[in-house]
């Protein structure tokens, strides 16, 4: 009994298999990781800024829709050029 314990389940060609695909899906992950760590780097300013863009955008309409009808239809038509502007910069920004 206590020699069928410390018997070698896989003979030696399908151990070094079986350690091979463990390397190879070590590996893997650990590229997935690095690849998913430098998407972030790209991504999340991105996202972070269109969620912020539109925040800004809401809560401005807000309160220079209590002043008057006059002010903000010149403030939609003042941040709709400007948000395309920035949006803009941003896009040439992140192909660059």
């Amino acid at each position: 009994m206590a020699s069928d314990l410390n018997a070698k389940l896989l003979d030696g060609e399908k151990r070094r298999e079986v350690v091979a695909e463990a390397e190879e899906e070590e590996k893997l992950s650990r590229r997935l990781w690095v690849e998913n760590k430098k998407l972030w780097v790209v991504a999340g300013p991105s996202i972070f800024t269109r969620f912020s863009t539109f925040g800004v955008t809401v809560i401005s309409q807000a309160f220079v829709g209590h002043i008057g009808a006059t002010e903000l239809a010149a403030y939609a038509i003042v941040s709709t050029v400007l948000m395309r502007f920035a949006n803009g910069i941003l896009a040439v920004t992140l192909v660059y």
